[in-house]
């Protein structure tokens, strides 16, 4: 359950520790999916909370308008592939796009949750098995045999 490395810490904690895959996916997925309801359904909350308190209005403004910004630009490029868009950006194995940055976004957006968490948690599936691929060495055999 850490923000920046989610499941993608998790699975090579489990590789390194000789943990089984699905054994470590489970835990990992479902530690990575816990906070999501509360991301997705307080986020947004707080930041229009906080955005005219004194100390944290400018930073939390910025935050809003900035997601509501990238948000329509993103609506208007992906159109119905915004949820496709949303698993890509999860499924990515790169620090900062897990399911918690994900779901913020969704939240900011106003996505709808069940399309949202279902895309964030296959996109936590796919990363899950890509970094379970490199650590293993499928990957780096795959671009071995390719080249």
């Amino acid at each position: 359950m850490l923000p920046l490395v989610e499941i993608r810490g998790a699975v090579i904690y489990a590789r390194a520790n000789e943990i089984p895959l699905f054994t470590s996916m489970i835990i990992g997925i479902l530690g990575n999916m816990l906070p999501v309801p509360l991301i997705f359904y307080f986020a947004r909350k707080i930041l229009i909370w906080g955005q005219d308190k004194k100390h944290i209005g400018k930073i939390f403004n910025f935050f809003l308008k900035r997601g509501e910004a990238g948000g329509e630009k993103l609506m208007s490029k992906a159109g119905r592939g915004l949820y496709v868009a949303l698993f890509l950006f999860v499924a990515v194995p790169l620090p900062g796009t897990g399911a918690w940055t994900g779901t913020l976004a969704a939240s900011i957006l106003n996505m709808d949750f069940k399309k949202s968490v279902i895309a964030v948690m296959g996109g936590v599936v796919v990363a899950g098995l890509l970094i379970y691929l490199a650590t293993t060495g499928v990957i780096s055999a795959w671009f071995a045999f390719m080249n």
